[in-house]
């Protein structure tokens, strides 16, 4: 295009998205030049299921031509009812609003239904909040991370999970991801007659009272096992690689403070859950008891919930679901106050968050100071056809393209051709984990 068509663009306000956008030798022209007002047009819940996972995708709209973000809302056990408030509620809530106001937006949105908390309303407004964070960055042409502060590090080192139906299986499997360049691995195995949760193999038994079909769970030969499986892929692995661990709530605190115990002798990078959101009274006891690094909080909702153990300094990682709490806001929030009681972050990172999600988790993690490690998956090929632009992973780290905004977009053509699936409706394992007297385990 030729330079006075350049210039006429510019100061007819052309959107700071498109191509001119991309040529410093344009700048100066715009420099002085205020950027028309922003209103939000439109909203759009996007589920699709390209991994076989039901994602909630946010769109939010804006009055100026091309520019649009992106947010993560997945809730996957609930994901209509999350589509249901944002459709109906949140949605006719902002129309029309500034999409600049990310503050006042998330604190609006947060006491708009009265009651608060709760993991449908706080996906419901992260997938709106993070879409506003990518608006930002799209139209200042400036990645999420530059918004946070700048850069902490050049990349976000991840872990990934390990697991089998004996040691040797998970021990081969460790190696596997050592070999490809990973520093931090979680490691899982199988119970034998139980349904192990993160561990391929096993499988519960029908043995207890009633007709109804259950996943066989029982703590004890769990907290035998978990030691023994830590000991030999010390023996075999030595000291170089970092093992993690996920208790994900399922024993009494009781036999999760032993089990914690137990494993010292093995240096864990952390173990994971080790109590319910409704025992985290117990991880005082646990601090007096064990050097085990803690992490904790991807059931976490209410910031009430973590900040004792924040403040009390009775957990080494904070583990929050970015989508659960509301988003980026509140996420940047608490990396900050977690900062401060040396505190490092762990965001949640499995196939329930989007890529999106994921390129939001990059994007905090490269700017945040007291960062930790950050759970990760390999995107598979329908996944980056609908999400172009999925943070890269190469030797076990997370790289953010540098893309202005979160750098991750949606086809929602090739979004369509994974619908999510309603029959049934949700993941019906939760729920359904019992022990052989027929009592329900928690989660």
């Amino acid at each position: 295009m030729h330079r006075r068509e350049w210039l006429k663009q510019a100061a007819l306000g052309a959107s700071a998205t498109g191509a001119w956008a991309t040529s410093p030798s344009f700048l100066p022209a715009i420099q002085n030049k205020k950027l028309p007002p922003l209103k939000i047009t439109n909203v759009k819940t996007i589920l699709t299921a390209p991994a076989g996972i039901r994602l909630v995708v946010v769109k939010v709209e804006t009055n100026e031509p091309g520019l649009y973000g992106l947010g993560c809302a997945t809730f996957t056990q609930r994901a209509r009812v999350v589509e249901t408030a944002i459709e109906r509620y949140l949605k006719p809530f902002v129309l029309g609003k500034d999409p600049l106001r990310i503050e006042d937006l998330w604190q609006s949105n947060f006491v708009s239904s009265y009651w608060r908390n709760g993991p449908v309303l706080g996906n419901a407004i992260s997938g709106i909040d993070m879409a506003l964070w990518d608006i930002v960055g799209k139209r200042a042409h400036m990645p999420v991370y530059q918004l946070l502060g700048g850069k902490c590090r050049d990349a976000v080192d991840t872990y990934r999970h390990a697991s089998g139906r004996n040691f040797k299986e998970v021990e081969d499997r460790v190696r596997q991801f050592m070999a490809e360049g990973y520093r931090h691995v979680r490691a899982q195995v199988a119970i034998p007659g139980l349904a192990t949760y993160g561990a391929a193999g096993g499988k519960g038994d029908n043995k207890v009272p009633g007709n109804r079909r259950p996943l066989l769970w029982e703590p004890k030969p769990y907290v035998r096992t978990v030691p023994k499986l830590f000991e030999h892929l010390r023996k075999q692995l030595g000291d170089d690689v970092e093992l993690l661990h996920d208790v994900h709530e399922r024993v009494p605190p009781i036999l999760a403070i032993q089990l914690a115990k137990d494993l010292e002798p093995y240096k864990l990078f952390f173990l994971e859950d080790p109590f319910s959101p409704e025992d985290i009274g117990y991880f005082k006891h646990l601090r007096r008891q064990t050097s085990t690094p803690i992490a904790m909080g991807e059931l976490f909702n209410n910031p009430n919930e973590w900040l004792p153990l924040v403040a009390d300094r009775l957990i080494d990682f904070i583990r929050i679901h970015m989508s659960q709490i509301g988003g980026l806001t509140m996420a940047r929030k608490t990396a900050a106050l977690c900062e401060f009681f040396g505190v490092r972050t762990a965001w949640h990172g499995p196939g329930d968050v989007s890529p999106v999600g994921h390129a939001a988790n990059v994007h905090l993690g490269l700017a945040t100071t007291n960062f930790g490690v950050q759970e990760a998956r390999k995107f598979t090929d329908a996944e980056q056809e609908v999400f172009p632009g999925c943070p890269e992973l190469k030797n076990g780290y997370y790289y953010a393209n540098d893309k202005p905004g979160f750098g991750i977009d949606v086809d929602e053509k090739k979004a369509k051709k994974f619908p999510i699936q309603d029959d049934p409706p949700f993941d019906l394992r939760w729920g359904n984990y019992r022990r052989r007297d027929g009592s329900i385990v928690k989660p």
